[in-house]
């Protein structure tokens, strides 16, 4: 295929008894679809044509903006301070955390204090083999007591 064909969206099968299979197990939308639709997402400085092959490279492409990312990590930056400040220097449960934080949504407490602060390494598991025992503690980490 030349790449005036490729570009124009010709489809040829190189197999065209496997594209028959999964065309009839529905595995397949559309035969000779894929092209067209890549070129509608990527400009044609992503392919490179030699004699006999073809090489595409798609660039990667971020998707979170830094003024989100920025909020993101104020918020959460935030809250694990709110955590860590709580702390002294004994091992508490999560009912105690949330007590001292007056905080009644366990999902809450859990997705933006207690996580994030363990995944700074700020906030530290007495039971670190057994995440999910009904005996867990937490505690801070040297790197919490410093902050």
């Amino acid at each position: 295929m030349s790449e005036k064909e490729f570009y124009e969206g010709y489809s040829i099968p190189r197999n065209k008894e496997l594209m028959r299979v999964y065309k009839d197990l529905e595995m397949v939308e559309q035969l000779g679809s894929g092209i067209p639709r890549i070129l509608e997402h990527y400009g044609k400085e992503c392919f490179h044509f030699s004699e006999n092959f073809l090489r595409m490279t798609f660039p990667a492409v971020e998707t979170v903006t830094e003024q989100v990312t920025e909020q993101v990590t104020e918020q959460v930056t935030e809250q694990v301070i709110k955590l860590v400040s709580v702390m002294g220097e004994e091992a508490y449960s999560g009912n105690e955390l949330m007590d001292m934080l007056s905080l009644k949504h366990r999902p809450t407490f859990l997705y933006k204090y207690l996580q994030p602060a363990i995944e700074a390494g700020l906030v530290e598991l007495t039971i670190p083999d057994k995440p999910k025992s009904s005996k867990q503690k937490y505690r801070l980490s040297e790197k919490g007591k410093s902050v």
